[in-house]
């Protein structure tokens, strides 16, 4: 199956009817190589400090910064980019925060992760609207090798009782060069791939969810205070100082951005 690319410059109409379409948007050369290389050494004193993985979801062989907005800036802009917000509005409405942001490295000699869907965390009866999108920076290319992540196109409209096939023979591999972004909705099906070579595959993982739902990581907690005060509104409000109307998420009945700006 050949996966679909869009360039830099497509219309965010050709990014919303590929998430329609396909369940996922490849969008390439979104980010410069330098721009890339810069942001990915930001990460060098965090990965060198962070350990592998609990479990086989995780990955054995797979490091995870977790609460990555409290640890480092060098991707505060990529969370609110154009290219990316204008594929969140049209997939989930204009209230939505941050789930699952992460910066993780497939490391060499992790296995394929198992397929799944990342908004089956929820308990929600199907069928049922979008309520995760999540996005996958490459800070280095992607490959077949190093673990690109494996998806199957259009799987976000099967059946609930319909499952991948075991021998994950219906996923194609998003390779891509870095500087990429690969959206996808929740709802599909996907899952990293394995890396046969020497070196790790470093990318940045931001997944998002409507605000009337739990976030997987508290990050009222995980981004202290003091720090979330120095961060512009709109990341402020993507960290879960939002309100989902009329009043879902108040703080002594007022709006939770009020806490940070008072003395």
């Amino acid at each position: 199956m050949t996966l679909v690319r869009l360039g830099p410059d497509a219309p965010a109409s050709d990014v919303a009817a590929s998430l329609d379409e396909l369940g996922y948007a490849l969008v390439e050369g979104v980010l410069d190589p330098a721009d890339t290389a810069g942001r990915l050494a930001a990460l060098d004193g965090l990965f060198a400090a962070t350990p592998t993985g609990r479990n086989s979801f995780e990955g054995y062989h797979t490091q995870r910064i977790y609460a990555v907005f409290a640890k480092t800036r060098a991707f505060d802009d990529l969370a609110v980019h154009p290219v990316l917000l204008a594929a969140l509005d049209h997939a989930l409405g204009p209230h939505y925060q941050f789930s699952a942001p992460v910066a993780l490295q497939i490391g060499p000699g992790e296995a394929a992760q198992v397929l799944h869907r990342d908004e089956d965390v929820y308990p929600l009866t199907k069928p049922h609207p979008p309520v995760v999108v999540t996005s996958m920076w490459a800070l280095t290319d992607f490959t077949e090798e190093n673990g690109a992540t494996r998806l199957i196109p259009g799987s976000h409209r099967w059946p609930e009782d319909r499952r991948p096939a075991p021998d994950g023979s219906e996923a194609v591999d998003a390779t891509m060069p870095a500087g990429s972004v690969l959206i996808y909705l929740g709802g599909l099906w996907h899952g990293g791939g394995a890396n046969t070579t020497d070196r790790p595959r470093p990318g940045l993982l931001l997944e998002y969810v409507v605000s009337w739902l739990r976030p997987q990581e508290t990050h009222l907690v995980a981004v202290p205070p003091e720090v979330a005060r120095a961060l512009p509104e709109r990341l402020q409000e993507l960290l879960g100082y939002n309100v989902y109307p009329p009043f879902l998420g108040y703080v002594d009945g007022r709006h939770p951005g009020r806490i940070l700006r008072s003395p």
